[in-house]
């Protein structure tokens, strides 16, 4: 039967229409304001649409609220309460107050702070964020919030994002002015981003330790096909699989989430949601919650979503691609350029800021995106390199070198592609390809970062971006503002001009996969950050600490912070695996080996005892090379657990969290890989039944 999609869409969600519907129209209006302008919200306003919030969530099944956050965990929080207050009949009532609405305090000592407050200092609050739609999920109120300590630091990654927005809003209103564009009073960052994942059979999944305490598999030998068929993707959507994604657009649809797109992906098992624009807060949020909405629908499928960043060896891993434009007020997207982009000033102004951005900043793009689940992605010949650069394509490229070399730009002749066979359609060719392979495209009016992990929040990206691009445009407003009357064209051109010559070094059309673009982007000076514990180093730099203590994003107190909380965060990932690993091996492989050579011998020795003339010399040499692995392995175990101490010495001594990352990468990942490589190995000689755990075949082609 078929559903009503319109009328399912935000249905469980405080939209707009509701508030018109709920709220006095000056409460309304007074509400909107808030939200445009980000003028201060009045206590009689708030109490106004906490009341109406309450009603219209309790007709809609809700007994509970919760304020809604994200935390430095990369995960989100809540904390519910009821609707109930007793009255003095012994009843009780459903109440809400506007006091309720938009503050909490959820106890802040347990969660990440890097140094910011003690454990003993507990209190925090929750900050109503307006912006961000309410709704309902689970018969609770969820309320999107900021979260902050007693002293007033953010503990969570949505207020830097909302003063990135801010700060980028400020100087982008600038400098449009400054073209002549009074019209505008605000502009917004806008992103979309697309989130690939993998879907397994959820009894298969409960039978790996290493995907349920890590997200991937820490050893596995290879199926005998996996993706270089090159026939999962976009292939036709497996019954199980195509239920699973239309339960989920439903979910997703309720919470004005607007899901556009689903395919599979590359790798066998693995598939792709993408959704619809939005304003970047909206976004994150989101985000968040389709991550949260994959993972409760696959188990109801029998299945479970995997969002690491690499759950297997050999196959692609899973990223997202975050799609970010600028838009104003009066609904311009700054990015597009038009049938005409060497003439349109205002387009070139901000693709500039861009370049310039991403240029001065790559750095602080890299680590966005930094963490061990991503360091196994980036790199490899299915996910942008470490390097940051940008894709143009041939006609804005061409653009740009022609005001750099003060030579006129000839219109680019639009080309009618002929396919070759009558019936099928005419269409107009794109000005340029597409390039998979490069960290920031730009495609058609947005730039596509490509480098952020499957399992990450977009908030940070973003937050680095909004805040880099706002710093490239306020450099260029001090540089026009001086410009006479009339000759804006001519001042914009010299500047696009000098920020050409000077920030070229980062634009690159190439193969981003092969090593000569390596040693090109080092001698053009750029930044190679290949793991997370070299990227972080860059991130308390005297440039980067300037950058987001200027346009107030951080101060530098909440920067060292998130430098320690990032660093912590890495060393507890790989010490996870490093224990995980160590128990796969110790109860589950090693006894698999064994069990499996003892039978190999034994059976040898029967036939030899039946017919001493018969040859047992395969059976020798198996058992030989599965007591090598054994023995191998069984050694493995020791370092392990040497390396382990080595840093957990360093984390309880003198010695910083960066050294004990260092330590992870440089010590602990190498024993790791190499047991790794020894495990495959003798687990591809060992029949299905004898290994304790579901194999990559059966893990990849079983739903």
């Amino acid at each position: 039967m078929s559903k009503d999609i319109p009328a399912l869409y935000g249905s469980l969600v405080f939209n707009d229409k509701v508030m018109r519907n709920k709220l006095p129209k000056d409460m309304y209006k007074a509400l909107k304001k808030t939200i445009q302008n980000g003028t201060h919200l009045e206590l009689d306003v708030a109490n106004s649409v906490a009341v109406a919030m309450k009603e219209w969530a309790v007709e809609n099944g809700a007994t509970h609220y919760t304020h809604w956050f994200q935390p430095m965990t990369g995960y989100t929080a809540e904390k519910h309460d009821s609707f109930i207050s007793p009255t003095d009949s012994g009843d009780v009532i459903m109440d809400f107050s506007g006091k309720e609405l938009v503050k909490g305090e959820p106890d802040a000592s347990s969660f990440p702070s890097g140094g910011l407050r003690a454990t003993f200092e507990a209190r925090g609050y929750t900050a109503w964020d307006p912006t961000s739609p309410a709704f309902i999920k689970d018969n609770t109120l969820y309320i999107p919030t900021a979260f902050c300590s007693y002293s007033g630091e953010a503990l969570d990654k949505k207020t830097p994002l909302l003063r990135s927005m801010e700060a980028l809003n400020k100087e982008a209103v600038k400098m449009l002015k400054l073209l002549g564009r009074d019209d505008v009073t605000s502009v917004n960052a806008t992103v979309g981003p697309e989130q690939e994942y993998f879907l397994v059979d959820k009894e298969l999944y409960n039978k790996r330790r290493d995907l349920i305490f890590c997200g991937r598999t820490l050893i596995g030998a290879p199926a005998p096909k996996g993706q270089e068929m090159e026939d999962h993707y976009f292939g036709a959507l497996k019954p199980r699989v195509s239920a699973y994604m239309h339960d989920l657009d439903e979910e997703l649809w309720k919470l004005s989430i607007p899901a556009k797109t689903k395919h599979n992906e590359v790798a066998p098992a693995q598939h792709e949601l993408a959704p619809i624009f939005e304003t970047a807060n909206v976004a994150v949020d989101h985000n968040q919650l389709t991550m949260e909405l994959m993972k409760k629908t696959a188990e109801k499928h029998g299945l479970v979503c995997l969002l690491h960043e690499k759950p297997f060896e050999g196959i692609n891993g899973s990223g997202k691609h975050n799609n970010w434009s600028l838009t104003t007020n009066t609904g311009d997207n700054l990015l597009n350029p038009g049938k005409t982009p060497a003439e349109n000033i205002q387009f070139l102004v901000f693709l500039m800021a861009v370049i310039k951005a991403v240029d001065d900043y790559a750095d602080l793009m890299r680590i966005s995106v930094a963490g061990a689940g991503n360091d196994h992605r980036l790199g490899g010949n299915e996910a942008p390199p470490a390097i940051v650069s940008i894709f143009l394509g041939d006609e804005l490229t061409e653009v740009l070198k022609s005001i750099e070399e003060d030579r006129y730009f000839g219109k680019h002749e639009t080309i009618q592609m002929d396919i070759g066979a009558h019936v099928l359609p005419h269409f107009t060719k794109d000005t340029t390809d597409r390039n998979r392979t490069s960290p920031f495209a730009f495609t058609g009016n947005k730039f596509e970062f490509r480098m952020l992990g499957s399992s990450a929040s977009v908030a940070n990206p973003n937050m680095v971006l909004n805040a880099a691009v706002a710093e490239a445009l306020a450099q260029f407003y001090e540089e026009l503002k001086e410009a006479e009357p009339g000759h804006m064209e001519e001042a914009v051109h010299e500047l696009i001009k000098r920020a050409i010559r000077k920030h070229k070094k980062v634009l690159f059309n190439g193969n981003g996969y092969t090593e000569e673009w390596v040693e090109e982007a080092k001698r053009r000076g750029l930044y190679n950050l290949v793991s997370t514990p070299e990227a972080l180093k860059e991130f308390i730099s005297d440039k980067n600490v300037k950058l987001l203590t200027e346009h107030h994003i951080f101060t530098k107190e909440e920067i060292f912070s998130r430098y320690e909380i990032l660093l912590e965060n890495y060393v507890k990932t790989i010490e996870i695996e490093a224990k995980t690993l160590h128990e796969m091996l110790a109860k589950d492989f090693l006894p698999a080996i064994s069990t499996y050579a003892a039978d190999v011998a034994k059976n040898a020795a029967a036939k030899k005892a039946f017919m001493p003339s018969v040859s047992t010399a395969s059976e020798e040499s198996l058992v030989s090379s599965l007591s090598g692995a054994y023995e191998t392995l069984s050694s493995g175990l020791g370092s392990i657990t040497e390396v382990l101490a080595h840093i957990n010495e360093k984390i309880s001594g003198m010695d910083s969290m960066q050294d004990a990352a260092n330590t992870c990468l440089n010590e602990m990942l190498p024993i790791m890989d190499s047991l790794r490589k020894t495990a495959d190995e003798a687990e591809a000689k060992i029949p299905d039944e004898y290994l304790p755990y579901p194999t990559y075949d059966q893990l990849l082609f079983s739903v």
